[in-house]
């Protein structure tokens, strides 16, 4: 008996511990190799934030690259292209009819109803595309979405958290 209960406790804490709030993806290119890639260099052209999340997007970003091994450089293995960018949610939650149904009786068909929720939000999305500078071409990409645009709070502690989540992911591991 206590084989199983610690089996549950295991399996509970384990989901607890994977589950992310975020929509993370990732693809790479078969023919790159990773480990030739030491340097970066990151371009925010297309980088449309307000400058307090473009700080906090690129600390956040820089950091993880600098834990996996690659050095900002001048002359760089890789050029980095960061984009941002947000749609509106609306969520629609409808409640099963409930009442006196049936035929007959003093009531005839039945009396019922249901209920309509609507909420409207904002949800943000960053890419980080890793482009090969002897070859120009994307090598890895990584997306992640579901950050709560509309709250500065939830942004403040939410993009370091999805930045890390999406470059969990790089480099990739080949099968």
């Amino acid at each position: 008996m206590k084989k199983y209960i610690f089996i549950l406790m295991a399996a509970a804490t384990l989901g607890l511990t994977s589950c992310s709030p975020f929509q993370v993806r990732s693809d790479y290119a078969e023919s790159a190799n990773f480990n030739t890639y030491r340097t970066y260099k990151i371009r925010i052209d297309d980088l449309k934030l307000n400058d307090i999340d473009k700080d906090r997007v690129l600390n956040e970003l820089s950091r993880q690259l600098q834990s996996k091994g690659l050095q900002s450089g001048e002359n760089p293995d890789l050029i980095i292209n960061v984009k941002a960018n947000h749609k509106k949610v609306t969520d629609i939650n409808t409640t099963s009819p409930y009442g006196m149904w049936g035929w007959g009786g003093p009531f005839g068909w039945g009396v019922g109803m249901n209920r309509t929720w609507t909420s409207n939000y904002n949800e943000g999305a960053l890419i980080v595309d890793l482009i090969d500078t002897k070859t120009n071409k994307l090598v890895w990409q990584g997306i992640g979405s579901g950050i709560s645009v509309d709250s500065p709070k939830a942004k403040q502690r939410q993009i370091p958290e999805i930045m890390a989540d999406i470059m969990k992911n790089y480099p990739p591991q080949r099968k």
